[in-house]
């Protein structure tokens, strides 16, 4: 592999797979390669930089689950606790015999809220209880927790619930003061639900609402109440600022090598990403050469992020479209990201 390959897959990104705008590191060593196609901003046509922030999605979820894991090691709080014990009477129909260690790897069976719009559609701005609620208003999808695998975002903003009992802080300051602040990722913060601002250097965020088709009307959706996601996806971030977080959790400069094994012990997945198992708060996704690479996906209106490395976090890969949707060959951005991940992974693959 050259990086020319994996620039080729970011041009027809743009030019066959109708996205607005695409971009990639590749850090591989000491080595460094950034690379993007499209806009930023389709009325300006400003190219999209290295610097812009962008909501990253679901691959909050690897931030508060590494937070957790952080808090257990100091005695705050067992993956065993149930969410009862943390959060008593939020759940009910058996919900609150869940571990935290259920909540992080998804296997509660909990309800996942955001399946569930008719009930999100009736507010503006949510707090985390009134989406716990969604979710308890719903029986589980599989009882008793534990007996399978089930994404749902609904363990998350538990989860998150948890961290705040616990420390008695603001789940925002917890990311900030454990994780993003020791690592320097300064763009890298989970924002107050009622903020709908990406603070810094950005691209615009371009949504279809997932209305399939070439003439479904395009919307900005770059100022978003970030309320509906908070714990389970409502983290913005940079491609270098989430380099360096997954390559240092998977080297294990972050959690000490209990948590690591906690974190990186997999459970295989329904009806999710093909080729994956679900650990506490990161994936596996293997690719069709057999390798196997670790990592988060997160998706949101408007902004699509993949992050996946070796294990031992010597080369990673992170990208980013601006957009919710692709055309061709691609059913979506994931399609784009697994491209990428084969040109970047390839057997003898190296840097030019």
């Amino acid at each position: 592999m050259t990086t020319s390959e994996v620039q080729r897959v970011l041009d027809r990104a743009v030019s066959e797979g109708g996205v607005p705008g695409i971009v990639a590191e590749i850090r591989d060593g000491a080595e460094r390669w950034f690379g993007t196609a499209g806009t930023a901003d389709t009325a300006t046509g400003a190219p999209r930089t290295a610097a812009e922030r962008f909501r990253v999605g679901s691959v909050t979820k690897t931030f508060v689950a590494t937070v957790a894991l952080r808090l257990a090691d100091e005695g705050r709080l067992s993956l065993d606790d149930t969410v009862e014990q943390w959060l008593p009477g939020l759940l009910h129909e058996g919900g609150g015999s869940a571990t935290l260690r259920q909540l992080l790897g998804h296997t509660s069976g909990i309800f996942n809220y955001t399946q569930d719009q008719e009930a999100l559609n009736r507010r503006e701005t949510h707090t985390p209880e009134q989406l716990v609620g969604v979710a308890a208003a719903h029986p589980p999808v599989f009882a008793p927790p534990g007996t399978h695998w089930g994404y749902s975002n609904t363990n998350y903003v538990l989860a998150g619930l948890i961290i705040e009992r616990a420390t008695g802080g603001a789940l925002a300051d917890e990311i900030t003061g454990r994780v993003a602040g020791p690592l320097g990722l300064t763009g890298t913060y989970l924002p107050n639900g009622d903020d709908p601002e990406i603070r810094g250097p950005h691209a615009r965020h371009y949504t279809k609402l997932f209305v399939p088709g070439p003439e479904a009307p395009v919307h900005d959706a770059t100022e978003l109440d970030s309320s509906l996601f908070w714990a389970a996806g409502g983290m913005i971030s940079t491609l270098g600022d989430l380099s360096a977080f997954f390559r240092a959790l998977l080297d294990g400069q972050v959690l000490p090598a209990d948590s690591g094994r906690e974190m990186f012990t997999t459970t295989p997945t329904r009806d999710w990403i093909p080729n994956t198992a679900y650990g506490l708060g990161i994936s596996s996704l293997t690719l069709p050469s057999g390798r196997r690479l670790w990592g988060m996906g997160g998706a949101l209106f408007g902004s699509w992020t993949y992050v996946y490395g070796s294990r031992d976090g010597t080369r990673s890969v992170a990208l980013n479209v601006n957009s919710d949707w692709t055309e061709g060959c691609w059913e979506d951005p994931i399609g784009i990201f697994d491209d990428v991940l084969h040109a970047a992974f390839r057997p003898a693959a190296h840097m030019p």
